[in-house]
């Protein structure tokens, strides 16, 4: 780890606080709050992969006729974790990407698949976030955490790709969190079970092995360069402050569904 890397985790280290300790995992207490949550959650586990295939098309050759592009310890780092990311195994063995995986999850539980089914099936079409997001009626802090997520995607900055995949995305999921969804696998395994598994998955493969790789591509992206590190400051705080903005979002359609059924 660099001098830049240990600085930008101090300055960022207030806003992961916020995110671990944020309200919503304490409203979580019934199997309708964590369906509420995972609809919202489901749109961060898909643009997490479009963010991932972004940075495979910057940093590695994915057009033919193929030529060598960047370097060959870029190249390895972000393919090992497209690898995990996009081809992983489900409980069973299937081999499937971790946002499969969640769409099984909240398949098992119940939760309401449309929107989001919606929203990808338009933009598989149009390839217009806007359309997709009107043909899905997609929950505004839905809308707001992925259009930030797109706009970095569109900057062709693949420093800053790198770093909110890093320092965005990775390891926010507090104990608390995993706590109330163990309980809830006990007491509702048919329900709970691939969504248990989808957690423990993402600690053991994501929180370890490919947060060390990805903050290796960032370091070799940003190297020394003081005026990439500032902007990398900027960005992942912007990126931070949009899930803290996703989770005001999930807990204020969680409270409101407790007050209706009062």
């Amino acid at each position: 780890m660099n001098k830049f890397t240990e600085q930008l985790q101090n300055k960022i280290e207030p806003y992961r606080q916020q995110i671990i300790n944020h309200p919503v995992y304490a409203q979580i207490n019934t199997i309708e709050d964590l369906r509420i949550f995972m609809q919202h959650h489901v749109y961060a586990v898909w643009d997490f992969m479009s963010l991932l295939k972004s940075l495979q098309n910057n940093l590695t050759c994915t057009s033919v006729p193929w030529f060598p592009k960047g370097s060959a310890e870029s190249r390895f780092l972000i393919n090992e974790i497209v690898v995990g990311e996009e081809s992983d195994v489900d409980e069973n063995g299937i081999r499937m990407s971790h946002f499969e995986l969640y769409l099984n999850a909240m398949k098992q539980c119940s939760a309401d698949l449309n929107e989001i089914q919606n929203f990808i099936q338009e933009l598989s079409v149009s390839h217009n976030l806007d359309m997709a997001f009107k043909k899905a009626s997609t929950k505004k802090a839905c809308e707001e955490f992925v259009r930030f997520t797109f706009d970095v995607i569109n900057s062709n900055k693949d420093y800053l790709q790198a770093a909110i995949f890093t320092f965005g995305r990775e390891d926010l999921i507090p104990g608390m969190f995993l706590s109330i969804v163990g309980k809830m696998h006990q007491e509702f395994p048919e329900k709970i079970a691939t969504f248990k598994y989808y957690l423990d998955r993402h600690i053991e493969v994501d929180g370890d092995h490919h947060s060390h790789l990805a903050l290796q591509m960032t370091e070799n992206l940003c190297a020394n360069d003081e005026s990439k590190w500032k902007e990398v400051e900027e960005t992942t705080i912007n990126s931070l402050q949009k899930r803290l903005g996703l989770w005001d979002g999930a807990l204020q359609q969680i409270l409101l569904n407790k007050a209706s059924q009062n």
